[in-house]
């Protein structure tokens, strides 16, 4: 996959990342901003080493107990642009609230 396609995923059900299979789930739940960030960048890097291509799950939930809204969702698609030498692709998975990502 191209850098382009790791910065503009494509937001619908069409998206081939829903029907792979997922290597690993990294649930954020109870996470802080600044604590996802970290365990997010070190889950997709060790998973990284361990074979290209494999798909991850990070799970940052849909973020309806936020005031702001969805603060750990926002974070991590942030997060996921600013990685193109781990992260070859990235789409929503299909519940919302959360990501799936092809590592490269």
């Amino acid at each position: 996959m191209s850098r382009r396609s790791a910065r503009r995923p494509q937001f619908d059900g069409s998206h081939p990342l829903l029907d792979g299979p997922v290597a690993e789930r990294l649930d954020l739940h109870g996470f802080r901003a600044d604590e996802a960030e970290s365990a997010v960048r070190q889950f997709l890097t060790t998973w990284q080493r361990r074979g290209r291509g494999l798909v991850v799950h990070v799970i940052t939930g849909k973020g309806r107990g936020s005031p702001q809204g969805p603060v750990l969702k926002r974070k991590v698609a942030a997060l996921l642009k600013q990685l193109p030498a781990i992260v070859a692709d990235w789409a929503p998975d299909e519940a919302g609230g959360g990501f799936k990502v092809r590592l490269c």
